[in-house]
């Protein structure tokens, strides 16, 4: 089998192949490096000055020249009066070949301009309604005025106009439109053949008597909208005369129209009237009862109606309130260590008092309690804790101190998690941390003296107990000269 090689993108200027060492694109085409120029001045192009028109490339200054707008504004600056062609460079080029006019590419049926049927390209496409135009074609259909998108207007025959032309053809007749109260409105004298005839057509013309097809004109009379008299509502196109309110008949804009249910337009009034809350408190005012627009079964189902009560409804084992096992749901979801309560019932146990996150206290009994509640049933007991009245003492004394150091009794931890000196278990309300090592609030005293510590005056020994400061630089502080009683003692305790 013979081979065969790969075929290349042929240069549409020269007709050769282009690699893709020396490719530039534009247009979908791909051109040499060479090629790459304006085909009126020959001056290099890129992709930043580029324009193609019909596999021709143009700077875009040549491009405008040639293919561009004419006439007052265009070309030359807004105050010059420029018809500029580009016909001096219709001759001989300067790449040394007679540049020859070119013929319209058609486009198929339908895809191209809706003025000459041409290929519309990017580079000078104007959009209207829809469909693409060339930038010289882009006219009044009557007075061939160049147009953009702020002047012109779509015709019912699928044609474009400016506001004069459109006017004349399609606007209202009769004494004070088209060009008789305002003589500026008309664009020329080749518009007298549409404004003649005024007195004998004093009604203006009614575009709702044109039917368009079911499902597609004006949802009030069903006639054709045009762009000049189209108003907007849900993507649905309506006549201005038409944006009315159904009940009050009161024109709409924007700000006041409201889509009704029924596929309709009403004002604010009508549809809080028509589709808005009803009973006491609305509509007229919050000392008034309106029951008006309702029916017997409407205003039975507005009636107060006893609160279901989900605490009934029961939930599998082990996922309800661990208080009285019913569903608990979203709107009255109360969260403790993991469990779900309703709100009703997070409660202390004991003395029913309601609580919060910053009251609630999880207790070993796997149930809620206040702090109050909480120390009184797992806190610490003796004297100085609970309710014993304070010991007040006369004399000036020191500090008291337990010479002798009582363990508490309880139920002793497990993995050695709780107490380092009692080993019993530690409840969140007498947690004391020293050293990553659990503590109770009475247990947190030193060593040797016993007295009662903090985070200031907390020192932790090597033999995993805890001191106050005195009584660690006493055990483990250094010895000699200077250390000890004073600067001048040499102590060896």
């Amino acid at each position: 089998m013979p081979f065969k090689p790969a075929e290349n993108p042929k240069c549409p200027k020269c007709g050769k192949s282009v690699y893709a060492a020396e490719e530039r694109v534009a247009g979908g085409h791909k051109w040499h490096k060479g090629c790459f120029k304006c085909g009126m001045c020959g001056k290099m192009l890129d992709s930043t000055n580029c324009a193609e028109h019909e596999n021709e490339l143009y700077c875009k200054n040549c491009h405008g020249r040639k293919y561009g707008p004419k006439g007052y504004g265009f070309g030359g600056g807004a105050g010059c009066l420029s018809m500029d062609s580009g016909a001096q460079f219709q001759g001989e080029g300067t790449n040394g070949h007679v540049a020859e006019p070119k013929a319209v590419t058609k486009a198929p049926e339908g895809e191209g301009c809706p003025r000459c049927g041409g290929y519309v390209y990017m580079a000078e496409q104007m959009l209207a309604r829809g469909r693409g135009y060339h930038r010289r074609c882009f006219k009044c259909l009557v007075c061939n005025r160049t147009l953009d998108s702020t002047i012109h207007c779509d015709g019912p025959d699928k044609e474009i106009y400016c506001r004069g032309c459109y006017a004349s053809r399609f606007g209202s007749r009769g004494y004070g439109h088209s060009g008789i109260s305002f003589l500026g409105l008309m664009c020329d004298a080749r518009d007298l053949e549409f404004q003649s005839d005024f007195t004998s057509k004093p009604s203006a013309v009614d575009t709702s008597a044109i039917q368009a097809s079911p499902g597609q004109g004006c949802p009030r009379c069903g006639g054709v909208v045009f762009a000049a008299e189209m108003v907007l509502s849900k993507g649905r196109e309506w006549h201005r005369k038409c944006y009315k309110c159904r009940d009050c008949t009161k024109t709409l804009d924007s700000i006041i129209a409201c889509d009704g249910p029924d596929n309709d337009v009403y004002c604010k009034t009508c549809y809080g009237k028509k589709w808005g809350p009803h009973g006491y408190g609305f509509a007229c005012g919050s000392g008034f009862l309106q029951t008006d627009c309702m029916t017997e079964e409407q205003m039975a189902s507005q009636k107060p109606s006893v609160p279901i009560d989900t605490t009934s409804i029961k939930a599998p084992a082990g996922q309800g309130c661990p208080r009285c096992g019913g569903m608990v749901f979203a709107a009255e979801q109360q969260l403790a260590k993991g469990t779900m309560w309703h709100k009703k019932c997070f409660n202390c146990n004991e003395c029913h008092r309601p609580l919060d996150s910053m009251l609630a206290c999880d207790g070993p009994d796997k149930e809620i309690h206040c702090r109050a509640c909480y120390g009184k049933l797992f806190g610490p007991k003796g004297f100085g804790f609970g309710h014993t009245p304070t010991l007040v003492s006369t004399e000036v004394q020191g500090t008291p101190f337990h010479t002798e150091f009582n363990p508490m009794t309880g139920p002793k931890a497990k993995d050695g998690k709780g107490c380092r000196r009692c080993g019993c278990t530690v409840y969140e309300a007498e947690k004391m941390l020293s050293k990553n090592l659990v503590w109770h609030k009475r247990c947190f005293s030193c060593f040797d003296c016993h007295k009662s510590l903090d985070s200031t005056n907390l020192n932790d020994g090597p033999n995993g107990e805890i001191y106050c400061k005195g009584c660690y630089g006493r055990n483990y502080g250094p010895r000699g000269v200077g250390y000890g009683i004073g600067a001048g003692a040499l102590t060896m305790v």
